[in-house]
């Protein structure tokens, strides 16, 4: 007959180390006991343990990129100036604000106070740190130069959640204003039109052709609403379903994507930052060309640029220079392919490559300032033509009540 498995809870305790110094932490243990155990194994007194309730995600705060960008600059910070790194993490987690940062950081403090490396313990926390950031970490441990790994690992997290802030601030504008403008078109369908429709029953006369449009509509809106909402609420759900479920969906998309005006130019330059970026950091830490280029191509963003990343790889495992296989994928601009070949001949492809980055999204700053003021004229002219359009179509009849009279 099998054993049943032990379960488990998760306990807070409180004591002191080998030096005196206060210290805490959350462990997951069977009992309490077990607890004060394996920390007296360790070599900490303690003073106090008691259970938590397993309430990770519950009131805590979502875990979002940029907390883990927060962290990784508080530990790099810590590390650069000779702090232990179980003291680092104890420091670091006081000074989170989010409750399930702070029980994040007590795990994988546990996790390498119990023996384990600093990026084994992140490897235990897959949707907080993915690959890239475990594999830097770990030759940031290897090599004995953590705190300048993490530093360059918080430049490379700040950057890139910058960078993917600046183009969701391009997108999320001009879809809230499209957003308030359904609903106010709505709400005068649904509430002012009828009112008018009243009046103009007892004109006698038929009406103007966009106005009886106009109330036809309000009609169907009225009399449908609960259709209208649902099927945009079901092909909103197929949609996010589909590009989730389905490979070629979100490889098409991709594609699509980059074909947009103005905002497709936008996506192209921010693969091409974000390429630079990451190669830079990753060649940076002492990975060889061909194993970081298997990083950029996971961290590109985009189908086209992981293709072309993959090529690209291949290529230089052959032998080919970056440049040339840059320039052979037929997606990287000849800004981007040029400071790659004068890095290569200079020796300095890691501060070329930051340049190639800094550029884009610089560039990609630009444009979006540019789309904000562009996307603002022609959204106030869609307002002005749905609302005024409306009030055109209520107001045509009375400016032939004359006639009809």
């Amino acid at each position: 007959m099998a054993a049943k498995p032990t379960k488990t809870a998760t306990y807070a305790w409180w004591g002191k180390d080998k030096n005196g110094r206060k210290t805490k932490g959350e462990m997951q243990s069977a009992s309490s006991a077990q607890v004060k155990l394996e920390l007296r194994k360790q070599g900490i007194l303690v003073t106090r343990v008691t259970k938590k309730n397993l309430t990770f995600n519950l009131g805590g705060g979502k875990i979002k990129p940029m907390d883990i960008a927060l962290f990784t600059r508080q530990m790099a910070t810590m590390m650069k100036a000779g702090v232990p790194l179980l003291q680092a993490f104890d420091i670091t987690a006081d000074g989170l604000e989010k409750k399930s940062m702070r029980q994040l950081v007590g795990k994988i403090k546990n996790e390498v106070a119990s023996g384990s490396t600093f990026a084994d313990a992140l490897r235990k926390q897959p949707e907080y740190f993915d690959e890239l950031y475990c594999n830097l970490v770990a030759s940031g441990e290897q090599s004995g130069a953590l705190d300048t790994l993490l530093d360059r690992i918080a430049t490379y997290k700040e950057k890139t959640e910058g960078l993917k802030a600046k183009i969701k601030k391009a997108l999320n504008y001009p879809i809230a204003v499209v957003c308030v403008a359904i609903i106010v078109t709505v709400i005068l369908l649904v509430k002012v039109v009828p009112q008018f429709e009243e009046v103009f029953q007892g004109f006698g006369a038929d009406l103007p052709a966009f106005t009886q449009m106009v109330i036809n509509v309000s009609e169907a809106v009225q009399s449908y609403w609960y259709l209208l909402i649902g099927s945009m609420a079901l092909g909103g759900f197929l949609l996010k379903r589909t590009l989730k479920s389905s490979k070629n969906a979100r490889n098409t998309a991709d594609r699509l994507a980059l074909k947009l005006p103005v905002v497709g130019d936008i996506l192209d330059k921010s693969a091409v930052a974000r390429f630079g970026r990451t190669l830079a950091t990753t060649f940076a830490a002492g990975v060889p060309l061909v194993d970081a280029l298997d990083a950029v191509a996971g961290a590109a963003g985009n189908v086209v640029y992981a293709d072309a990343v993959k090529k690209i790889r291949e290529d230089v495992s052959t032998g080919q220079q970056l440049q040339f296989a840059m320039k052979g994928s037929g997606v990287f601009p000849n800004m981007a392919v040029q400071m790659v070949s004068i890095g290569e001949e200079s020796g300095t492809l890691d501060e070329m490559l930051e340049k190639v980055a800094a550029f884009y999204e610089d560039e990609v700053d630009n444009m979006v300032d540019g789309l904000t003021s562009l996307m603002e004229p022609i959204i106030m002219s869609v307002l002005g033509v749905l609302v005024g359009g409306l009030i055109v179509a209520m107001y045509l009849p009375i400016f032939q009540l004359g006639s009809v009279v």
